[in-house]
């Protein structure tokens, strides 16, 4: 009889152990607490011992000069030279990397997180600093009535970099848009290159939240940098100029 109670008390055990194995948990509440780090916090002189060297590397690899800029490039709205040196790039770069035509190419205005490129060699931690956020470079097609409800948004956003596209704005709306040289056409398919937060509805472009995007993982700073070693081979340093691509006449 004891033999029984006890091999009955190990079975007990044994499924109690069991069902508690498989117990699941759902988190309830979530907290966060930020932590200030700034030179008034004590040195770790350990810890700063084992990341030394990963310090070094990365400091070396920020301060690669990748080219240079022989003027200051400032952003600026309806349109800027840096605006325009950062679209031409993925306007050039999307046709290379895809192996397509590209009819148009875009950049939100908030993702430039720079004010300024200043003159003089460019760091690679400066373009770092111009695009931290590691969006894609997809492409998506649309209808030239689609598009034209983009563009009136990026209007009434007071104008985005643009490349491949002329328009002016006025009344908060895309107006006198040409494309390829020619006016819009509502009825066209154009190929456009943009990121892939803009084209999954960011910034409110929810009319491009549906459309397929075609990706193959290419990064947009990539692209600048791709772009800046394809102006250095071909002898030409970090420049754009204010082509009246988007004209505000309020």
């Amino acid at each position: 009889m004891r033999k029984n109670s006890w091999i009955l008390c190990c079975l007990f055990l044994v499924s109690a152990g069991f069902i508690s194995c498989h117990t699941s948990f759902t988190t309830t509440t979530l907290q966060y607490k930020d932590y200030r780090i700034n030179s008034k916090q004590p040195l770790n002189k350990s810890l700063e011992n084992l990341l030394q060297p990963y310090s070094d590397s990365v400091s070396r690899s920020m301060d690669a000069i990748v080219g240079n800029a022989p003027v200051s490039l400032d952003k600026k709205s309806p349109e800027s030279a840096l605006g325009n040196f950062m679209v031409d790039a993925f306007f050039v770069m999307a046709k290379e990397k895809y192996n397509t035509q590209i009819d148009a190419a875009f950049m939100n205005s908030g993702g430039i997180r720079l004010t300024q490129l200043p003159a003089g060699p460019v760091a690679r931690g400066k373009i770092f600093e111009l695009m931290p956020f590691d969006n894609l470079l997809v492409l998506q097609k649309m209808k030239g009535s689609v598009l034209q409800q983009f563009l009136d948004l990026t209007a009434s956003r007071g104008g985005w970099p643009v490349a491949g596209i002329t328009m002016h704005i006025k009344d908060n709306k895309a107006v006198d848009v040409m494309i390829n040289g020619k006016p819009i056409d509502p009825n066209a398919t154009y190929t456009t290159a943009n990121s892939d937060f803009v084209a999954n509805g960011g910034d409110n472009a929810d009319m491009l939240r549906k459309i397929p995007q075609i990706t193959n993982g290419y990064l947009m700073r990539d692209a600048l940098f791709d772009y800046i070693k394809k102006l250095k081979t071909e002898g030409k340093d970090i420049t754009a100029t204010i082509e009246n691509r988007v004209v505000n006449d309020k």
